[in-house]
């Protein structure tokens, strides 16, 4: 175990956050520690600098938008780890560690003939992200394979294990955006991952994927190629031009609203949900005029509506002020509140 002083030797003071975040944001942060192990949690917990100041839990910066310089302790999740805990002929339960690269993690599966996540390819960030936002594409959202999500309670440094049904999962939400929203810390989450797998290929574009390659029995390998090729063509690489993926929600509707709205917009896009029926924020935010904008260094990305950009040095209230925009646009149009999905600081 490294001791205690050594290990917060290695606190650092106005680091830049800009290689941190994908929206690439030139941020500073008055103090910055990352921790690779449980013990080294608890140790920032009982530190001065740690009950002093506010704090941010950093993974893999995909879904923040930084518009200012963090005055706060920056705490960057590195804690690693990949194994099968438990299976039979059915399942393996597979833990992860927080700090692990998600798309990673996808890969490591397939590679051990795990399926389950397949449709969530190339979807940046790390695990410890993936249940606080309950990340989903193309049919799938990572609820449906949770086990268990491990946590640390910031008051008390204890340990807890989260079942899904504790994680109180929804449509990009869970309890740790809620009522357990800065409480705790979530250190690992174990999958329970399929050996004999049921493919979900519902979303047409898989379909039309898979027929243009001429491929007529899936695996699980296919399908997350397939995945990778879909989202490359529409979404932009943050290495090469700065954004966090879909910055908004899609919003969801009264069956009466729906309704009205269909009456006014019959090429609208929908999908019916038990709550009532989801439209999809690209196809108003494209329908709007706005996909393809461009206002110096900010734009809406010219391939989906959905994705704000950084085309340089953009500053995070720039961006903001942008989404601003875009929502109240949205507003006056359709009679729709866009929420914006990335975490605003």
């Amino acid at each position: 175990m490294i001791k205690f002083v050594a290990f917060m030797n290695n606190l650092q003071k106005n680091i830049s956050l800009q290689t941190m975040n994908t929206f690439g944001i030139a941020a500073t942060a008055q103090w910055f520690l990352p921790f690779k192990t449980v013990a080294q949690l608890r140790e920032i917990f009982s530190h001065e600098i740690y009950k002093n100041n506010e704090h941010i839990v950093l993974g893999g910066g995909s879904n923040m938008l930084l518009t200012k310089n963090v005055d706060a302790l920056v705490l960057k999740n590195e804690i690693l780890g990949k194994k099968i805990i438990e299976q039979n002929n059915q399942y393996a339960w597979v833990h992860f560690g927080a700090g692990e690269v998600w798309h990673d993690c996808v890969h490591w599966a397939i590679e051990n003939g795990l399926g389950g996540i397949e449709n969530l390819s190339w979807i940046p960030g790390t695990v410890g992200a993936a249940p606080m936002q309950n990340i989903g594409a193309y049919g799938v959202e990572i609820q449906s394979v949770i086990h268990e999500v491990q946590a640390i309670e910031k008051a008390s440094g204890i340990e807890r294990n989260f079942s899904n049904e504790d994680c109180k999962f929804g449509y990009r939400e869970s309890v740790f955006k809620h009522s357990l929203k800065n409480k705790y810390v979530i250190t690992g989450v174990t999958l329970r991952l399929t050996k004999v797998h049921e493919l979900q290929l519902s979303y047409g574009a898989i379909q039309a994927e898979l027929y243009e390659r001429k491929i007529t029995n899936p695996t699980i390998q296919d399908v997350s190629s397939v995945v990778i090729a879909i989202r490359k063509s529409k979404l932009p690489d943050p290495n090469e031009i700065g954004n966090a993926g879909s910055f908004f929600k899609n919003p969801v509707v009264s069956q009466s609203d729906f309704e009205s709205l269909k009456e006014q917009f019959p090429d609208m896009p929908f999908y019916p949900q038990s709550e009532g029926v989801k439209i999809p924020a690209g196809w108003l935010i494209e329908n709007a005029g706005w996909k393809g904008f461009q206002d110096g260094e900010i734009g809406v990305h010219k391939k989906q509506a959905l994705v704000l950009v950084n085309y340089g040095k953009a500053s995070g209230l720039d961006i903001y002020n942008l989404s601003e925009k875009i929502i109240e646009d949205v507003q006056s149009r359709y009679g729709i509140g866009l929420q914006r999905e990335v975490n605003v600081f």
